[in-house]
C-alpha cells in the first residue's frame, strides 16, 4: 500500500467463489492504503487468494448485494473508498485518475463515476447493450451508501458527482453457459424483488418489454457492430427481461393456488 500527500484511501470487495477473478482486482486495488475483502463462505481458493493481497478479510453470510456491500463499507476505516466487484479490475488510466482526485480533496465532490466495460465472448463491448455502463464506484463514505433493487445495486451519494478517466474492466461471465446460470438467478430474485414491492405481473410487459430491449441494445446502440456477440449479448438481456416478468406470473400463480 502506498503513503502519499493525498487522503487515504480504503479498496472494498465482496466475494464468493471467486479464485480465478478476484486476484486481478485486487491487484488493481493496491494503491488503496488498505482493501478491506468480505467474503460470504466461499468454499475455492477465494479465501486463500484474498489473504495475499486483503489488509482486512471479514466472513460475512451473504445479506443480499446492497445490505452486504454497506456491510463492507462500516468496515472500512477511511473516507475515500473505491468498490469493486470480485469480477472487475481498474485501468492504469483509472488509479492514476483516482488518485489526482482524492489528493485535490474531490474538488468538493461526494463521488466519481467511471466508464465499466465488459469483455465477453472474446471482445469488449464498448459497443450495444452493455456499453455507456457508468459507474459511481468512488466515493467518500461519510456521504454515500449502497441502494438498488438486488440484484441492480448503485451508490447514491449526498453531493455532486464527477467523471474520471480511464475504465472499470469487466470480466463477467466465463462463457455463455455462466451467463444463462447468472440470468436464471437474477431474475428469480428480480421478480420476487419487485412482487416484495407491490409491482403486478402484465401481459403487455413480458410481451414488449424484452423487444424493447432487444431494439435498444442491438440498434439504438449499435450492437450489431460487435458482430454475433453483439447480438448474442442483446438476445440473452432480452431473454433475462423476458424470465423477470415470466417468473413474476409464477409467483403471482403460485400464491393464489
Amino acid at each position: 500500500m502506498t503513503g502519499s500527500a493525498r487522503p487515504p484511501i480504503s479498496g472494498v470487495v465482496i466475494c464468493f467463489n471467486e479464485e480465478e477473478m478476484i486476484g486481478r482486482c485486487l491487484e488493481s486495488l493496491s494503491f488503496c492504503d488498505e482493501i478491506v475483502v468480505v467474503d460470504s463462505g466461499s468454499t475455492d481458493r477465494t479465501v486463500e487468494v484474498c489473504g495475499r493481497h486483503a489488509d482486512r478479510l471479514i466472513e460475512q453470510e451473504f445479506l443480499g448485494y446492497v445490505k452486504q456491500k454497506n456491510f463492507a463499507l462500516e468496515h472500512a476505516t477511511h473516507d475515500w473508498v473505491v468498490s469493486l466487484d470480485a469480477d472487475e479490475e481498474l485501468s492504469g488510466e483509472a488509479v492514476r485518475g483516482i488518485q489526482a482526485a482524492v489528493a485535490s480533496n474531490g474538488e468538493g465532490a461526494a463521488g466519481y463515476r467511471l466508464d465499466r466495460i465488459t469483455y465477453f465472448l472474446g471482445v469488449w463491448h464498448d459497443l450495444g447493450e452493455w456499453s455507456g455502463d457508468w459507474q459511481l464506484r468512488v466515493f467518500r463514505r461519510s456521504r454515500g451508501r449502497w441502494t438498488g433493487r438486488d440484484p441492480h445495486d448503485r451508490v447514491e451519494v449526498d453531493g455532486q458527482v464527477r467523471t474520471l478517466p480511464g475504465q472499470i474492466r469487466h470480466y463477467n461471465y466465463r462463457d455463455l453457459s455462466d451467463h444463462l446460470t447468472t440470468i436464471d438467478h437474477f431474475s428469480t430474485r428480480l421478480a420476487r424483488e419487485m412482487r416484495d414491492e407491490g409491482i403486478r405481473f402484465r401481459l403487455v410487459d413480458l410481451l414488449l418489454r424484452p423487444l424493447g430491449r432487444f431494439f435498444k441494445g442491438y440498434l439504438l446502440r449499435r450492437g450489431f457492430q460487435k458482430g454475433l456477440p453483439g447480438f448474442l449479448v442483446s438476445i440473452s438481456t432480452a431473454y433475462y427481461v423476458f424470465m423477470k416478468y415470466a417468473k413474476l406470473w409464477e409467483l403471482e400463480r403460485s400464491a393464489r393456488r
